[in-house]
């Protein structure tokens, strides 16, 4: 069952999409150590919508072969999220919060997914989760310092049930070579979808960052646009 480099070919296949999300603008200014809180604030709130969405049809798609098996302990962000919008906004922040045009986008590209071909799904949990178990502290790091923050809005990065990530890593990477029942073609269509997944969070890093056309700039430079076709070839995997 499966195919046992399945987690390499997709760090592999989604290696330049992850540097190029790492080289939009409001990201580079974050890691600058350079936050505007307004946008931050604004990001949460983005996410708020994006995490709703992704682990709702993760509990949802509970007993599917391919997302089932991902629904590891300790990962869901959504309740984390709550607590920083509670900081950032108010105790009434589901009144004031709206997701931007492009969270809208990833939102809407999230349910598609999950509603007709679920084993997509396994794309955009994987460009979310590992991101964030990877690069979590260091970000949280920042955020606190730029903002002057103390204990609090920073629940997002925080894990307390995983306590070695490192090794939650590895076992995530074992599930993906052993546990779902993919072959070559199941992997391909998951890498065209984590790519566009890390598209999808360019074009919301910039449109946040107030120049939404850049990402696509960036890749039409950079020849990536030749993903959208290979997400019309992942259409005979639905």
């Amino acid at each position: 069952m499966g195919v046992s480099d399945f987690a390499m070919q997709l760090k592999q296949g989604t290696k330049k999409s992850h540097t190029m999300a790492e080289n939009t603008g409001f990201v580079r200014q974050f890691l600058k150590g350079v936050v505007n809180e307004m946008n931050y604030r604004q990001l949460v709130a983005n996410f708020y919508f994006i995490y709703q969405a992704l682990e709702s049809e993760m509990n949802h798609l509970k007993d599917d072969p391919y997302v089932g098996p991902l629904r590891l302990n300790g990962l869901d962000r959504k309740d984390a999220l709550i607590k920083d919008l509670d900081w950032f906004y108010g105790t009434e922040w589901k009144d004031t919060i709206r997701p931007t045009e492009q969270a809208q986008r990833y939102v809407a590209r999230i349910h598609e997914v999950a509603h007709e071909s679920p084993r997509l799904l396994v794309g955009h949990h994987y460009t979310r989760y590992m991101g964030d178990l990877s690069g979590g502290q260091i970000l949280k790091g920042i955020a606190k310092n730029a903002m002057g923050l103390s204990d609090r809005g920073l629940d997002f990065y925080e894990f307390p049930e995983i306590t070695d990530k490192k090794g939650f890593k590895e076992s995530y990477r074992s599930v993906l070579n052993t546990m779902l029942p993919c072959d070559q073609a199941d992997v391909d269509a998951i890498i065209v979808e984590a790519n566009y997944a890390f598209r999808l969070n360019m074009y919301m890093f910039d449109e946040i960052d107030g120049d939404a056309g850049k990402s696509m700039w960036q890749l039409a430079k950079q020849g990536l646009l030749n993903i959208l076709g290979e997400l019309i070839i992942s259409k005979r995997y639905r």
